[in-house]
């Protein structure tokens, strides 16, 4: 079910996108997919944008009927970010130094970290003042860059893993990614700990399928690859990945 604001912001956009582009961003993939249900019955001239092909976190535009969506009218940039090779920085350091700055989680797309380098997406207005403002990540000293430097990092890095669990339903699923009890994880679903294709999941024997993307507090997010194959005892052999 879509909020009730941003729906109302949907409809506004709608209207406001006759007479030039509109945009709504950064969306998390949550939010995309209850944008693309909103929008099914009620237009096609829309699209969304990250700042390359298979971003996370979107912008979505709104087009009028005379102009062909494009990518160049978003209102994003890219911002390089170098640091010493030596330190390891990651997107929880990236957020708590932007955070700390007072800009809030809308405002920031995807954050693509490698070895000595990182690239940004961020709301065209903020990009200059991160570079003006930006200093250190966490307590290591960075020069951010406006635009793209070089080539873009890899969007995601995965550990493989293999668990061996009993049913498709997602509290043995979480249990066996995380490394739980099926108590804890079944807790865990109920506190609201755990979210399914970026939504909440409160309901402990939810089945799983190939695909699905589970996140868990405090323990990352994992893709389901696949929930193929049993074992003699009949256990299933759940294969994933877990995000870097």
């Amino acid at each position: 079910m879509i909020d009730k604001l941003l729906s109302a912001r949907l409809d506004d956009a709608l209207k406001l996108s006759r007479k030039a582009p509109h945009f709504i961003g950064f969306l998390d993939p949550g939010e995309k997919t209850d944008v693309s249900e909103y929008l099914s019955h009620k237009s096609n001239a829309y699209m969304f944008y990250g700042g390359y092909p298979e971003a996370e976190r979107c912008f979505v535009g709104f087009f009028p009927d005379y102009l062909d969506p494009s990518e160049d009218y978003f209102p994003l940039s890219p911002v390089t970010v170098t640091f010493d090779k030596r330190y390891e920085l990651s997107h929880r350091d990236f957020l708590g130094s932007f955070m700390a700055q007072g800009i809030v989680r809308a405002g920031i797309g995807d954050i693509l970290i490698e070895q000595g380098k990182a690239v940004v997406f961020v709301r065209d207005e903020l990009a200059d003042y991160l570079i003006d403002n930006i200093f250190k990540i966490g307590k290591v000293g960075v020069t951010l860059t406006p635009g793209l430097v070089g080539e873009l990092p890899e969007s995601h890095s995965f550990q493989d893993i293999t668990s061996i669990i009993a049913s498709e339903r997602i509290d043995c699923a979480v249990a066996g990614l995380c490394g739980l009890s099926r108590e804890k994880s079944a807790q865990a679903i109920r506190q609201g700990f755990v979210q399914l294709n970026y939504r909440e999941c409160l309901n402990v024997s939810e089945s799983l399928s190939e695909g699905d993307v589970i996140s868990v507090r405090g323990k990352g997010k994992f893709v389901i690859d696949s929930l193929d194959g049993r074992t003699k005892k009949g256990r299933l052999v759940l294969k994933g990945r877990k995000y870097k």
